[in-house]
């Protein structure tokens, strides 16, 4: 069986009900939504320029700790992944281009 976003997600909030001395994802979310919104940004810009430049294992690593770092952010915000999804199905019905001249004139 394959391991899924969904599986993170249950993880992440598993772990944000552990001690904040044994969890680094108790910390983070303990420290609020900024510290968290930096760690992701943060691991963006790493995953951008292991694409630029970098191996594929550290592209790899990278595109993970990103979504690690996302879901942490959809925790802190009190945001489901399921929400998450259900706008990407919504904007997938579409092309990418209709979608997007679609927000410019809304």
């Amino acid at each position: 069986m394959a391991f899924t976003l969904d599986d993170l997600e249950r993880i992440v909030a598993s772990r944000a009900r552990a001690d904040a001395g044994s969890s680094y994802t108790r910390s983070l979310l303990e420290a609020g939504p900024e510290k968290c919104a930096k760690k992701l940004g943060e691991e963006g810009v790493e995953a951008a320029l292991a694409c630029a430049g970098g191996a594929r294992a550290e592209v790899v690593g990278e595109a993970a700790d990103v979504l690690y770092h996302l879901l942490v952010v959809l925790k802190v915000r009190d945001v489901e992944l399921a929400e998450v999804m259900a706008e990407l199905e919504r904007r997938t019905a579409q092309s990418g281009h209709a979608e997007k001249a679609a927000r410019k004139t809304a």
